[in-house]
């Protein structure tokens, strides 16, 4: 077309051609699906940007486990989603699918475990309660590896011990498990510090040997002078000192635990990781001396044994210096009678202060025996005692009895006798059997004849005297009570006469002024006569006047 003049006469603008692109000829109608196309290629972008790898993971059993549901958490955080559960080829086990966040793709190395966590009680307690609502889920534990693997194993028993834990391993020998299990608390000083979290039967069947760790910073107070000892339920222990028990907690009465201790002494250098230990079966047995030097010595009683066992403490002066290992029976047919050899050991490191000059090897040998046949030569005998009323127990003690007759030992004899003597107990039944027999020849069947007569004679001797009560209260009492009438009248009689208004009694003043008037006149008379004696033969001389 061509272009008009500028002045064309036209009351019309002039049009302007211009050139239109294929965007502005779309429709608009087609911008929302673009939009869509764009979003969804976003996100599956993102998707697959964030898609983390593909595991699977063996169980036992699914239950619990959905897909789409069931999801897997490190640290309380959720890292992965079950896509898919199904049965193995051998139908042995179920194989789980699990798809994980692309945050965990380094977490799925090697050592890496996993485990349902569902509600559970156990020893170490009660754990999984808050899946009762929200369901089981997979619980992971990430390993230090850096091999990186797409399958695993999954645990059946979730693991009490967990990655990026501090503390330290130890290993613990035992004669039997008790009622230890995983989880089983450690304690010291009552307090809980660690858990049992392994344990395995030795090859040869004679222990087993259990795996415990104990927390940081705790663990740092087991030294290589550490004992460790069961402290389940409660620690009851019955010997001749007596009743004793002792306990750490109250879970540990239920449920059982491990406890350990240095017993008093000063924290040194901390044991190194997988130190090995013995696993005693009590407190007393963890502490009991690691004795490096042990004689055994037999000791033959012929008396009661009973309330003696195996353990029973050997005692010389107030202080354990061994204890018994065996007791056993022997028939002498020479002297036919029955004995009772009890075997026991002896510790000479705890008598060391009887012997400081004797060294070492067979010098120190010498030097004890020499000391003991000493102690024999001087009385020294073991002797049944009981330790406690209560409970009947007994112990061996080494005690001198000087009096005794001299003995000696036999060292050549394997293992060498210490003489015994009766003991307290036997003693006392001695000294009873010998008052029974003191009785037995009390005549007693005569002594009660004699007295069944006494009582007879007795018994008549009492009739005769009621019988004279009866006639003293019947014939002679109203002649008694006449008499005291009598008397009794006969003494107001004289009460009467000898009042002092009473004519009796006037005379007899009357009568002693009499006497009183002829005494005056003997006096004078006897004055007279003292001054004129010769008036007895010549009569009285009147006297001239003066």
């Amino acid at each position: 077309m061509a272009d008009l003049p500028e002045n064309s006469g036209s009351d019309f603008p002039a049009a302007q051609v211009r050139q239109t692109t294929f965007w502005q000829r779309l429709p608009l109608v087609w911008l929302i699906p673009l939009i869509a196309l764009l979003a969804g290629g976003w996100l599956a972008l993102k998707a697959l940007r964030e898609q983390g790898p593909v595991v699977t993971i063996s169980f036992q059993s699914a239950e619990g486990l959905e897909p789409g549901k069931t999801k897997l958490k490190f640290k309380e955080l959720d890292i992965g989603l079950v896509k898919k559960v199904s049965l193995a080829d051998d139908r042995s086990h179920v194989v789980v699918t699990a798809e994980m966040s692309r945050s965990a793709a380094d977490m799925m190395v090697d050592d890496t475990r996993f485990w349902v966590v569902r509600p559970r009680v156990a020893n170490g307690g009660v754990s999984g309660l808050d899946t009762l609502l929200s369901g089981a889920y997979i619980g992971v534990d990430v390993g230090s590896s850096t091999k990186a693997r797409d399958s695993f194993a999954g645990l059946e028993v979730p693991p009490v011990l967990t990655a990026h834990r501090e503390g330290r391993l130890f290993s613990l020998r035992a004669r039997d498990l008790g009622s230890l299990s995983y989880g089983t608390p450690v304690y010291f000083r009552r307090i809980e510090v660690g858990e049992l979290v392994a344990y395995q039967l030795d090859r040869d069947g004679s222990g087993i040997t259990a795996q415990v760790f104990v927390h940081a910073p705790y663990d740092q107070y087991v030294t290589p002078e550490t004992r460790f000892w069961h402290a389940s339920g409660l620690d009851i222990s019955v010997d001749a000192a007596g009743v004793k028990m002792h306990t750490q907690s109250l879970s540990s009465v239920l449920l059982g635990g491990i406890a350990f201790g240095n017993g008093g002494k000063p924290v040194a250098q901390a044991a190194p990781d997988n130190a090995s230990f013995l696993l005693a079966d009590s407190r007393e047995e963890a502490f009991k001396p690691d004795e490096s030097v042990i004689e055994e010595f037999e000791i033959v009683f012929n008396e009661s044994v009973r309330g003696l066992k195996p353990g029973a403490e050997v005692n010389f002066r107030g202080v354990a210096v061994g204890e018994v290992v065996s007791i056993d029976m022997r028939y002498d047919r020479k002297r036919r009678s029955l004995n009772v050899p009890v075997l026991i050991q002896l510790y000479p490191e705890r008598m060391r202060s009887l012997w400081p000059e004797g060294g070492s090897g067979p010098q120190a040998i010498q030097v004890r025996h020499r000391v003991f046949s000493e102690f024999v030569e001087s009385g020294l005998r073991a002797q049944l005692r009981t330790g406690s009323l209560l409970t009947g127990q007994l112990y061996v003690a080494l005690e001198f009895f000087p009096k005794l007759p001299r003995q000696s030992i036999d060292w050549a004899r394997v293992p060498p006798t210490l003489p015994t003597t009766h003991g307290d107990l036997q003693a006392l039944q001695d000294t009873l059997a010998s008052i029974a027999a003191k009785l037995d020849k009390i005549p007693f069947e005569q002594i009660s004849a004699d007295l069944h007569k006494a009582l007879q004679s007795l018994d008549k001797t009492l009739k005769d005297a009621d019988a004279l009560v009866g006639r003293l209260d019947g014939e002679i009492a109203p002649e008694i009570k006449a008499t005291l009438a009598a008397a009794r009248q006969t003494f107001a009689t004289a009460e009467q006469t000898m009042a002092n208004q009473s004519p009796l009694q006037q005379e007899l003043q009357g009568s002693l002024r009499e006497v009183s008037r002829a005494a005056q006149s003997v006096r004078e008379v006897m004055d007279y006569l003292d001054r004129h004696p010769e008036a007895l033969l010549r009569g009285k001389i009147e006297e001239k006047a003066q």
